[in-house]
């Protein structure tokens, strides 16, 4: 069963919550338990797909049959998850080896799952806002998928171009809207849409941001295939590139589950509301700034109402457990240097994680940096920070001269709801 953590009185089953995406009062959905694994060294002997499976049957309970869940997982996680080893004692987890090259594929690939299986045959729009790599994940997840229309948000001129052509020249079942305005505008254009009743009637509105608890949950799941890819009984330290906060949220519900953990480092770039709340109590959002680490320009992270909840609701030690830093644009052009000379290529997001890591794991610890995007969706930083040619992958040739079909709008709600409504 899930809960509404704004209200706490609306409980709905997994199935419903993944229909919903957002609860009553905007109020995300968490389980309303968060118990333990039971055998947590058996798990770990299984295979990835098989393991994540019970993960997720033991997060959503008997909502969904066991068979029905391991036939969505071996779906949706159809890609390897390579631990590599960088330097001493430090581990890449690498996260971008599904369609769309980036740690957002395990959520939106399992979400178009799980909606696969539960849609009801109604009407059906998936509404998402995206800084850059969630446009394409869910694009791709839910192209051509029978019933099911998708229009994408995201800020014009503040993703890179080969991001933009993953998502924006589909066509088809997929509409991709620039915005004339930040990530937290798009963003907010789709809060305001999930408010309109006659929009979420009429099309049967959900959202594939990481506000929806079948992408948050899948999330969880890698977590516990880096603690099987490293020695029995390694306690790491955890680093997390974060923008809207799901993905270091996941991370700390593994550790409710039992994930073995030292600390959690959420990296975030010079959009620094979290690490600034963390140090003084207040909660400030400045306004967005542009950054390197576009996929992370956020100054208002959703899912940091489900980190506090963690802690106090469900007991996760937030003051023990979680660090959060703010690195600039030189703090992360300098990590990506730094790794090229340790032979290893990273985009500037991975770069940013490992700097943080570098700068906080003290001697003796292992520490695990999450590489979120393949370096080649990120290639003109890459190319001229590295001073380098990079070879794009098939995914990314395949789409490079591509036509970017997207429509330019204001991020006037009044402007853009004909348009949802209509196509």
């Amino acid at each position: 069963m899930m809960y509404n953590i704004r209200t706490g009185a609306q409980r709905v089953s997994f199935p419903e919550a993944v229909r919903l995406g957002i609860g009553k009062e905007q109020g995300l959905f968490l389980p309303e338990r968060l118990r333990p694994l039971a055998d947590l060294p058996a798990l770990l002997d299984l295979p990835f797909a098989e393991r994540s499976a019970g993960v997720l049957s033991h997060l959503v309970g008997s909502d969904v049959p066991p068979g029905n869940m391991r036939n969505m997982v071996e779906a949706a996680f159809d890609f390897p998850v390579p631990l590599e080893p960088v330097g001493e004692s430090v581990y890449a987890l690498e996260l971008f080896h599904g369609t769309s090259l980036a740690f957002k594929d395990f959520g939106a690939r399992f979400m178009a799952q799980c909606l696969g299986h539960f849609h009801d045959g109604g009407p059906m729009t998936i509404l998402t806002a995206t800084s850059g790599d969630t446009g394409a994940a869910v694009a791709q997840a839910f192209y051509n998928q029978p019933g099911i229309d998708v229009v994408v948000l995201y800020p014009k001129g503040r993703v890179t171009p080969l991001q933009e052509k993953l998502f924006c020249t589909l066509g088809g079942n997929v509409r991709t809207y620039a915005v004339e305005d930040d990530f937290d505008a798009c963003q907010t254009m789709v809060k305001q849409a999930f408010l309109d009743p006659e929009l979420v009637q009429t099309l049967g509105l959900n959202s594939a941001n990481s506000i929806n608890i079948a992408r948050l949950l899948a999330q969880v799941c890698y977590y516990f295939e880096a603690a099987a890819q490293l020695p029995r009984g390694t306690r790491p330290v955890y680093s997390v590139p974060s923008g809207n906060f799901g993905n270091i949220t996941a991370g700390l519900i593994a550790v409710a589950l039992g994930l073995p953990v030292r600390r959690m480092i959420a990296a975030t770039n010079a959009n620094d509301t979290v690490p600034r709340f963390l140090a003084e109590g207040r909660w400030k959002p400045y306004p967005t700034v542009a950054t390197m680490t576009n996929a992370m320009d956020i100054s208002q992270p959703n899912n940091f109402d489900r980190v506090l909840a963690l802690g106090k609701r469900h007991g996760v030690d937030l003051e023990r457990l979680l660090v959060s830093v703010s690195l600039d644009d030189d703090d992360t052009r300098q990590a990506m240097l730094d790794l090229y000379d340790l032979d290893y290529v990273a985009d500037p997001h991975t770069a940013l994680g490992w700097k943080a890591l570098k700068d906080d794991r003290t001697e003796g610890e292992i520490g695990v940096f999450l590489c979120t995007a393949h370096p080649a969706k990120f290639r003109e930083d890459v190319e001229e920070v590295l001073d380098i040619d990079l070879e794009l992958p098939d995914e990314l040739a395949e789409v490079a001269e591509r036509e970017v079909l997207s429509r330019t709008i204001s991020s006037e709600f009044e402007d853009f709801r004909p348009l949802l409504l209509n196509g």
